[in-house]
């Protein structure tokens, strides 16, 4: 529900009052058998309800994705499968998968190629930490965001990341990905006047306990300015990393 078209089509007496109140009294979500669509989070947040794909049966999913695809005229989905992606390909044939990054997204008609806003920089310890950046990468790009990328600039060849101190300086916000012992954003947070999120990763080996010695570097940071994700919440970090980004760029 587009709250501000609805107000507009009354000020053009487009639509009657009473048919705007009656569109207002909508309840703010719909009731699935198996799902609640929460149709006001738009209006609430500025972006529609994303999909996690991770689990669901193939038609709830394509339900979901179609409910969504009719409201909006775009769907962005977490953590797809191939074999997901393939089956709403079949019912929805503009339906792109990012494969790297298990991304699933029908873009706006027209939006192919529009102008993105602002900085975000994204970067990542290691060359194994790219999928998670990946998930970040595609979220904050659908969400309007200019996205760079500058990959395997981890601490243990420190000379790496600072040849790409003037990038780093130039963004709004700046997503760390890491793993091992997730020492990356506290560097990059010590080079630069924006913030930084943190996302640590499930790389590394046994001692790393599933990415809890990364988290808990991360949580600890010495360095200003920086937050954290769950561990591998490249998603998290994308769409937190667009909303810095869009206010910067509003002022």
């Amino acid at each position: 529900m587009n709250i501000k078209k609805i107000l507009e089509d009354v000020k053009k007496e487009a639509i009657t009052v009473e048919e705007a109140e009656r569109l207002l009294k909508i309840s703010p979500y719909e009731e699935l058998e198996f799902a609640k669509l929460d149709f006001h989070r738009a209006i609430r947040q500025g972006v529609p309800e994303v999909v996690f794909c991770q689990g669901k049966k193939q038609e709830y999913l394509e339900e979901i994705v179609g409910r969504l695809y009719e409201e909006y005229g775009e769907v962005l989905g977490t953590r797809a499968t191939a074999e997901q992606a393939r089956s709403l390909q079949k019912k929805f044939p503009n339906l792109i998968y990012e494969e790297e990054g298990r991304i699933i997204k029908i873009e706006k008609e027209g939006d192919k190629g529009q102008k993105r806003v602002g900085h975000v920089v994204i970067c990542t310890g290691g060359t194994a930490d790219i999928p998670v950046a990946k998930e970040a990468y595609y979220t904050a790009d659908y969400l309007g965001a200019n996205v760079t990328e500058i990959y395997d600039v981890g601490i243990s060849g420190l000379h790496r990341l600072l040849s790409q101190v003037s990038v780093l300086q130039e963004a709004y916000c700046i997503i760390a990905v890491a793993g091992m012992e997730g020492a990356l954003a506290s560097v990059v947070a010590g080079l630069v006047s924006c913030p930084v999120i943190a996302v640590p990763t499930s790389v590394g080996y046994g001692a790393n306990f599933g990415g809890m010695s990364a988290l808990l570097t991360m949580v600890n940071s010495c360095a200003n300015g920086v937050s954290v994700v769950n561990i591998d919440n490249g998603y998290g970090a994308g769409y937190l990393a667009a909303m810095i980004n869009r206010q910067s760029v509003e002022g």
